[in-house]
């Protein structure tokens, strides 16, 4: 995949009272890149209280995974349930947003709820993917590098907020 295709940077955004939030323009030239769709696709995250957001692209690409996998499954116990299981969560626990010629999305209530997100939305690109967190949650959270705090630190700097 090449470099421009891939979500880079950081950046915090005001979401407003009905959920709807800027996704920094960085981020969608990444997504009309890898393809015509002007949507994203929101997760819980498997291990933080934030967000996962992609294209619909590499949802396709996680799907075609999944599938592999599936095929190789054994009969023992439990691995196609497991097997089921994982695509539901990829898929069933997932929602498309379309995203306005300025680049607003409105965040599902689900999905605010599921990413704790607030007034505030912190961007994180990660490669194929991007994250979509809480600032404070961000900044409070144990297992996130000191130097990415930073970052959001600066960030909130940026649009004069302090926690």
């Amino acid at each position: 995949m090449a470099l421009d295709h891939l979500f880079q940077g950081s950046a915090v955004n005001a979401v407003d009272a009905k959920g709807r939030v800027s996704v920094p323009a960085f981020l969608r030239s990444v997504i009309e890149k890898r393809g015509d769709a002007r949507t994203i696709v929101l997760a819980k995250h498997k291990l933080f209280p934030a967000l996962d957001a992609y294209d619909p692209a590499f949802a396709a690409r996680r799907h075609e995974k999944l599938e592999r996998k599936a095929e190789k499954v054994e009969t023992e116990e439990g691995s196609e349930l497991d097997a089921m299981m994982a695509s539901m969560m990829a898929f069933g626990a997932t929602e498309e947003v379309p995203y306005d010629k300025t680049g607003r999305i409105v965040l599902p209530p689900m999905m605010r709820r599921k990413g704790k997100i607030e007034d505030l939305a912190l961007f994180i690109g990660v490669g194929e993917t991007f994250q979509i967190w809480n600032p404070k949650l961000f900044l409070e959270d144990a297992r996130i590098h000191e130097d990415m705090k930073d970052i959001a630190r600066f960030r909130l700097e940026e649009r004069g907020v302090e926690l």
